[in-house]
């Protein structure tokens, strides 16, 4: 017996042995906030199959911590900017989106938005020169032979060093402002009539009017990244390597462009055979509550309970938006649980409980969960499609506003504005998802098409890292429009041509039809004598 059981342990050592050696070196570009903890979870399956993962950690970061315990290993870099400006410049960017935007004009919005985000492209190619203006860090890199690059193309930079280092490079990516790098990068068709730009606010139904703003919403996004984000991170790209570089050319080396969305969040569009939809690769199964918001939960009764969570960005609001929440939550016959740290507001009701953190996903799956009040993250919302919850949006910046369109477009949701909504209208709000049943029936449908694919979205991420990795790239799944000029791609030469041809053909119709005019008027002058 003793034998036997030597030779099966001999055999699984051999069998861990030859998966390790198997393994992959992955090279992970760095994130931050919400877009950082999607991550995590694939990078854990992925140490899980027995790859080496690494991931580039800067010494300035809001959200990533290299001396918390974790499964993958920290590349460490210096920035030469501290954290007080960025989360300077992230807290002005949240107090105009949140307080400020609502009482612009759209010129003035748009002018603000654009400054504020150029900030912050500066402030990110500051960490860029972290990374591959350091001698030290590019020669560990290098030294290191990864097989692939993982990065999420909002922090810029990923493309650029996956060229320096001749990587196969995959991108997860939920969207960019009206789809410009998925359209010009990726070369995905987007076509005006029914595919709304993202952060648009449209659905797939458009009547004429909405087709024409989104028409334009593409064109103007298109003139304004040229001349902002492309002319910017294009100066750094060719002042870098000596010669002119376009950052989106680099960027249409991607092999596997994985986006975190699925048909339950999105409206059906085209696609190539490199794009994967892996929406909700950090939703799982939930774990048991600790034994005090279990005990809370269960002194719900019939009611159940309501989650509340403005996301990882949001801790808190101001004074007056808190006790307005307060006031509507206390209307309401379900326990409230609030993540909030902000001042315990003055109207806060005796059904209500704040914590500075709530395992938001086993909450929302808990069998008492009635609705989710959510920001409109694309984290918290496939969280609540994962467990069918239905939503009560306050979108607060950036895509959410666009998120909680599509989820109202479904069905699962209504959306309040943080700016004009009373305590009377969120308390409405809440029930009417929570009393009408159709917007619980319509999360519970958007979930069961969540679960109804061949394999999870977090296997189907992994699967395609490792199918990049096998292969050495997935070249083969590129488009060849990527080889051709925005005239050819149109096939305006073609039109051309054949307007030539045309034209040409007219020309000598009408010429032989005077020529033989000609001849008919003078055999008939001939004829009469003249």
């Amino acid at each position: 017996m003793s034998t036997v059981w030597c030779l099966s342990l001999a055999l699984l050592l051999v069998l861990s042995a030859t998966r390790i050696a198997h393994g992959g070196n992955i090279l992970v570009w760095y994130t931050e906030g919400s877009h950082w903890i999607n991550l995590k979870p694939v990078l854990d399956t992925l140490i899980d199959r027995g790859h080496h993962v690494t991931v580039l950690v800067p010494s300035t970061s809001m959200f990533m911590n290299r001396s918390e315990p974790s499964r993958f290993h920290y590349e460490p870099f210096d920035v030469s900017i501290s954290l007080e400006v960025i989360e300077a410049s992230n807290e002005e960017f949240l107090q105009f989106s949140m307080y400020e935007i609502d009482h612009m004009n759209y010129i003035e919005m748009y002018i603000k938005f654009i400054d504020l985000a150029m900030i912050e492209l500066r402030n990110n190619l500051k960490y860029l020169d972290g990374v591959v203006k350091s001698g030290t860090i590019m020669k560990r890199l290098k030294e290191a032979k990864y097989d692939l690059l993982l990065a999420d193309p909002l922090y810029p930079g990923s493309e650029l060093l996956a060229d320096l280092l001749n990587l196969p490079l995959v991108f997860s990516l939920r969207f960019s402002p009206a789809l410009n790098w998925e359209r010009h990068c990726g070369q995905i068709p987007a076509p005006p009539s029914f595919v709304p730009g993202a952060m648009s606010k449209l659905t797939d139904t458009m009547d004429f009017s909405e087709r024409l703003w989104n028409f334009l919403f593409y064109a103007v996004q298109d003139i304004v990244m040229q001349f902002t984000y492309w002319k910017e991170v294009d100066n750094y790209y060719s002042e870098f390597k000596g010669e002119p570089t376009s950052s989106c050319e680099l960027m249409s080396k991607a092999d596997i462009w994985l986006m975190r969305t699925y048909w339950d969040f999105d409206f059906p569009h085209p696609y190539l055979p490199n794009i994967k939809f892996v929406g909700g690769i950090h939703c799982r199964p939930a774990k048991p509550l600790p034994k005090d918001m279990e005990e809370f939960a269960q002194r719900s009764g019939d009611a159940g309970i309501v989650v509340f969570s403005l996301g990882s960005f949001i801790n808190n609001i101001t004074t007056e938006k808190a006790n307005m929440v307060a006031s509507a939550l206390a209307q309401i016959p379900q326990k409230v649980l609030w993540r909030y740290s902000g001042k315990v507001p003055d109207t806060l009701g005796a059904n209500t409980r704040i914590y500075q953190w709530i395992p938001q996903n086993d909450l929302l799956a808990h069998p008492k969960t009635r609705a989710f009040i959510t920001h409109g993250g694309t984290n918290g919302i496939y969280e609540a499609i994962y467990h069918g919850v239905p939503m009560v949006g306050i979108p607060m910046f950036a895509d959410q506003p666009d998120n909680l369109v599509h989820m109202m477009a479904k069905g699962a949701a209504v959306m309040v504005n943080l700016n004009f909504i009373n305590a009377e209208g969120l308390r409405d709000a809440i029930n009417t998802v929570i009393n009408d049943k159709s917007y619980k029936e319509n999360a519970m449908r958007l979930s069961k098409i969540h679960h109804d694919r061949p394999m999870s979205p977090r296997d189907e991420a992994v699967f395609w890292i490792e199918f990049t990795m096998r292969n050495k790239g997935a070249k083969h799944l590129r488009v060849q429009a990527h080889e051709l000029t925005w005239y050819q791609y149109h096939s305006l030469d073609v039109l051309a041509f054949l307007l030539t041809v045309a034209l040409l053909l007219v020309f000598f119709f009408i010429k032989i039809c005077c020529f033989c005019v000609r001849r008919y008027i003078y055999k008939k002058a001939k004829e009469n004598g003249h």
